[in-house]
């Protein structure tokens, strides 16, 4: 196995194991707090990698206006992930989640005219009616939860279409130091109503989550450069396993058959999507916005 696929394999384990202790905070803390703190130590890792950019030309722009407003709809999805994950079973979050590429395939046609084949289409509706099967509207009531990874399905479209266009002009200090100050400010300054001073077992908590999504993204980065993304793209859906063995682990969430033949559907239908996708795949840092991994 490519050395690069077992790097991506381990960032995505890391963004999951992150996942997860966002997900025993529980509700217990404004998700503007839990953004706040792990979005802050989540920079820790980068700032201990030798990078040839330099912080001062932070500012230093060419798309400003596209630049800011990717760092609104990050930090937008970044608030809709953690209530999402702190309210409903972890397999829904994941399962909603992948809708993302549908989103990005219609911004993409609708804002850059790219052109997506039909068989492509064909593949997102079926991964859409595999995450019917999964959260079952109708059948199974529907969270506020639900609502919010609904909501940062859209956020992480917005935020990967942007990307595809600036990352190849931009500084990747630009992009991810703009992303780290703005979230600290706007979470913030959005959880003082709402502040709970954490124990010393958040905190570490909190550490954790950071340092976890730093390094995933930090692994993530390195995998790049080691393998072609049309190998690492689909390593993303390992996130679905994660998924299933961390909520029947630690949160006694047990899907029954007709979400397992769901999330099953949802898998193949989005690796068939991505290993047949021509179209170039910019990679990023992520940095707890979600997180297409593309």
């Amino acid at each position: 196995m490519p050395v690069g696929v077992i790097l991506a394999f381990l960032a995505y384990a890391s963004f999951s194991m992150a996942d997860a202790l966002i997900k025993a905070t529980g509700p217990a803390m404004s998700v503007f707090e839990i953004a706040f703190f792990t979005t802050s130590f989540s920079i820790i890792p980068a700032m201990l990698t030798k990078r040839n950019e330099r912080w001062r030309d932070l500012y230093k722009l060419k798309h400003p206006f596209l630049v800011h407003l990717r760092c609104a709809t990050a930090i937008g999805g970044t608030a809709c992930v953690m209530y999402a994950f702190t309210h409903i079973p972890f397999a829904d979050v994941y399962a909603v989640g992948f809708l993302t590429p549908i989103m990005v395939t219609l911004l993409g046609v609708l804002v850059l005219k790219e052109h997506v084949a039909v068989h492509r289409w064909l593949l997102l509706i079926i991964s859409f009616l595999g995450v019917v099967l999964v959260i079952r509207p109708g059948v199974r009531e529907l969270q506020l939860g639900h609502l919010a990874i609904f909501c940062s399905v859209f956020f992480g479209g917005v935020t990967t279409i942007i990307l595809r266009h600036v990352a190849p002009r931009e500084r990747r200090v630009s992009l991810v130091g703009l992303q780290v100050i703005y979230s600290g400010l706007v979470n913030g300054l959005l959880m003082i109503p709402f502040f709970v001073l954490p124990s010393l077992e958040q905190l570490a908590v909190f550490v954790g989550i950071g340092l976890m999504g730093g390094t995933g993204g930090l692994l993530l980065i390195s995998a790049a450069k080691r393998s072609p993304a049309n190998l690492l793209a689909p390593v993303q859906y390992s996130q679905l396993i994660w998924a299933i063995v961390f909520g029947a682990a630690f949160f006694g969430e047990y899907p029954d058959w007709v979400a397992i033949v769901g999330l099953v559907i949802v898998l193949t239908a989005g690796l068939a999507n991505v290993l047949t996708d021509k179209i170039k795949i910019v990679w990023k840092p992520r940095l707890f916005f979600y997180r297409t991994g593309l």
